[in-house]
């Protein structure tokens, strides 16, 4: 069972995060009984964060203007960026 969670690790979705302003908030989210915050990174303009939904983490939410890469497309976040105009 141990090994088997190991190999869910490893094969589970990543998303890519592009920090399209300085500033951005990726914030992992834990499963369970009660939603916590597991892990906060800030990004600056042009740095790439790449992350996995695992066993721990079952959201993750961006904030700032950031372009979001996933197996099921591309979205772009929100920010400063996208309010002026």
């Amino acid at each position: 069972m141990k090994e088997e969670l190991a190999n869910y690790s490893v094969l589970s979705d990543y998303i890519v995060i592009k920090a399209l302003e300085n500033g951005v908030t990726v914030i992992g989210l834990t499963r369970g009984e009660e939603t916590r915050f597991s892990h906060t990174e800030k990004l600056d303009a042009g740095e790439v964060w790449i992350c996995q939904f695992t066993e721990h983490t079952s959201a993750i939410k961006v904030r700032g203007a950031a372009e979001i890469l996933t197996k099921h497309g591309r979205v772009e976040s929100g920010g400063k960026r996208h309010e002026e105009g």
